[in-house]
């Protein structure tokens, strides 16, 4: 895998609570992990992927 951008970040939703997700970013992958369960990993989605889910998400479609 790729180098990723800025390390594992989370929403700003989530204001300091341990049930949410983290992701990190590498120019082709997103990365996504749980918080509160982040030593069993992650799962990788192709950026564009990534990308299409949040914008259904955006426009209410899920």
């Amino acid at each position: 895998m790729t180098e990723l951008r800025n390390g594992w970040r989370k929403s700003s939703y989530s204001q300091g609570k341990t049930t949410c997700v983290e992701v990190a970013e590498s120019s082709s992958r997103v990365l996504v992990r749980d918080t509160r369960y982040r030593e069993l990993g992650y799962v990788s989605f192709p950026r564009v992927e990534w990308m299409s889910l949040l914008q259904e998400l955006k426009r209410g479609g899920l």
